[in-house]
């Protein structure tokens, strides 16, 4: 189908207008760009039988920008007319001073599109959603007698992007996105127990509420409840553990990512900083960041400085040979933009933020890999985790855990957190499953308090001796 499409040179402000503003707030930078969006966003909460949330937000701004060595001068504005873009280039102006930059080449064009640029919102009238979200409610209900609250969700958005540069070139870009979220709340002989599953991606919400596609994640969900309804508290102390593949990637992008990006290892404030063209992980480890994986959530056709997306290569069999970069570190570190710029609005300014990070398949069968765990623990869904970027230290709370003894996968765990540091957990890596998976569709990245869609992934690891944080007394 199609929509009112954002259009804000045919009906805001004149572009021959914006480019002169843009030029002037530019004339002696070495980049810059104004930015212009509209975003469209509808999120349905059905939560314990009847609908708790329903909300619809729309928003449109610029954001014009000129940058001058490591400042950037930056400022946006709700109001898309000519006097709003020269109030802000003004400001921008602010940055640029005396002036003396060249402003640097334009990112190279593409014509590659990695989704639909349908609006996913209009996939089902708001009265069906509803509908959908009470047959879900209800199936969850008739599948366990111990289901005593559900919570289900459903969110879409689109979100429409012109970039403009000095130079006159325009690029733009459209990007849906939908998920679909449930959440199950289980209780016997007074314990409760909890399990959530969901997913999503860059495309119409049709596919997420058939219900091919929501009685498996509803599954799921109870399944994760149920187990947690035996779990035992977990044991402490350092121990090897295996992660399982593909929502447990988080973990690579939290310890690993994010020290990979370029803005902290040009400000030498990453426990990877200086490391580049050394082994910082075992031999067998490849670590990816792809933002051209058509559909998935952390995906761009373009990023928000207009640099095509690109399958990055950041450790290749271990050996540290690529940071994410936008285009003013790339700059200031002399090595290509990457495709990384992001930012969560036209209201922020871009940096170096992952897209889709993964660790490639290795060789080894994943039963054998478990089989090969003498004394440890087997983790296959994390919650929050927390890590600090300058040494690289982490702590995950896992959903799903169980113990392992001689090989044989015992009681599921509760209470387990896993603690380490990145780039000794990279070394410690004592096996690569040929399992590659990539999570479901369910990541968001937050950074300097901006928020962006990620996508993650992993086979199944062995890690030797991380410590687990437990809950038995």
């Amino acid at each position: 189908m199609t929509h009112d499409r954002f259009a804000p040179f045919e009906d805001q402000i004149d572009e021959a207008a914006a480019l002169r503003i843009l030029r002037a707030a530019t004339d002696g930078a070495d980049d810059g760009e104004l930015f212009l969006e509209r975003r469209q966003s509808e999120a349905l909460v059905f939560d314990d039988g009847r609908v708790k949330t329903a909300s619809y937000d729309a928003s449109e701004g610029f954001g014009l920008r000129a940058v001058k060595g490591e400042v950037a001068g930056y400022a946006h504005s709700t109001e898309m007319t000519e006097s709003a873009l020269k109030r802000a280039s003004q400001t921008a102006r602010l940055a640029v001073g005396d002036g003396g930059g060249h402003i640097a080449p334009p990112p190279p064009g593409t014509n590659h599109k990695l989704y639909v640029d349908d609006n996913p919102m209009a996939d089902a009238s708001f009265g069906t959603k509803i509908e959908i979200l009470a047959e879900m409610d209800a199936f969850a209900r008739d599948l366990d007698p111990r289901v005593v609250q559900v919570s289900a969700s459903m969110a879409a958005s689109l979100q429409e992007v012109f970039i403009l540069r000095p130079e006159g070139e325009l690029v733009s870009d459209i990007r849906p996105m939908a998920r679909l979220n449930v959440s199950v709340i289980v209780e016997e002989n007074g314990r409760r127990e909890s399990g959530s599953q969901g997913g999503g991606g860059r495309y119409g919400l049709s596919g997420l509420i058939d219900p091919q596609s929501w009685k498996p994640v509803i599954r799921e969900a109870l399944r994760i409840a149920l187990v947690n309804l035996r779990a035992e508290p977990a044991p402490a102390g350092q121990m090897d553990v295996v992660l399982g593949p593909g929502w447990p990637g988080v973990l690579l992008h939290e310890a690993v990512g994010h020290g990979l990006e370029g803005d902290f290892n040009r400000k030498k404030s990453s426990a990877f900083a200086g490391l580049m063209g050394q082994q910082v992980a075992a031999k067998g480890v490849t670590v990816l960041d792809d933002g051209t994986i058509p559909d998935r959530r952390g995906s761009i056709s373009i990023d928000d400085e207009g640099t095509p997306s690109a399958k990055n290569v950041l450790i290749d069999d271990g050996v540290l040979v690529g940071f994410m970069q936008d285009r003013q570190n790339a700059r200031l570190m002399g090595v290509t933009p990457t495709g990384n710029g992001r930012r969560e609005s036209f209201a922020h300014i871009p940096m170096p933020r992952m897209t889709n990070t993964y660790m490639m398949g290795g060789t080894e069968d994943p039963a054998a890999i478990l089989a090969g765990l003498k004394d440890g623990l087997y983790a296959v869904g994390f919650g929050g985790g927390q890590v600090d970027i300058t040494n690289g230290k982490f702590v995950f709370n896992c959903t799903e855990a169980y113990r392992v003894k001689n090989g044989v996968v015992g009681a599921p765990v509760n209470g387990a957190t896993l603690i380490g540091d990145g780039p000794t957990a990279m070394k410690q890596i004592r096996a690569i499953g040929n399992d590659l998976a990539l999570d479901p569709g369910i990541g968001n990245c937050g950074k300097q308090g901006q928020w962006v869609p990620v996508g993650v992934g992993q086979p199944t690891l062995m890690i030797g001796g991380l410590t687990v944080g437990g809950s038995a007394a």
